[in-house]
């Protein structure tokens, strides 16, 4: 089931969708850990890449990770802030229907992979 209104990751935009990312670096694995919910009360997705934080590799290695995952190209995934931080906010370009469609899809199969 997706999660609530309130308590989703992203937000719909004309452009597409923005999609909030709280990243960890040198992971054993590659991959989504499911949702995360900061102090703030503010959802992010939680993922984890193998590559380290240096000179911009675990930022590639995540928009390579979210490209496939969402059938996105690399080039339609920016990062819009949060380059150098944990936290990223990141730009999917696209029809925002069908973003937030696989998003959806996407959360929910990390949810009972768990």
């Amino acid at each position: 089931m997706p999660p609530s209104t309130e308590n989703r990751p992203y937000t719909a935009t004309r452009e597409g969708v923005r999609l909030a990312v709280r990243l960890t670096a040198r992971a054993s694995r590659t991959g989504l850990d499911g949702l995360v919910e900061g102090a703030d009360g503010r959802v992010w997705v939680q993922m984890r890449v193998a590559a380290p934080p240096v000179e911009g590799a675990a930022n590639t290695a995540l928009i390579a990770a979210l490209a496939e995952a969402l059938d996105l190209r690399r080039s339609d995934i920016r990062i819009v802030t949060g380059d150098t931080a944990r936290q990223k906010i990141l730009a999917l370009g696209g029809d925002p229907a069908s973003l937030v469609s696989r998003l959806d899809a996407w959360i929910a199969g990390a949810a009972k992979r768990r």
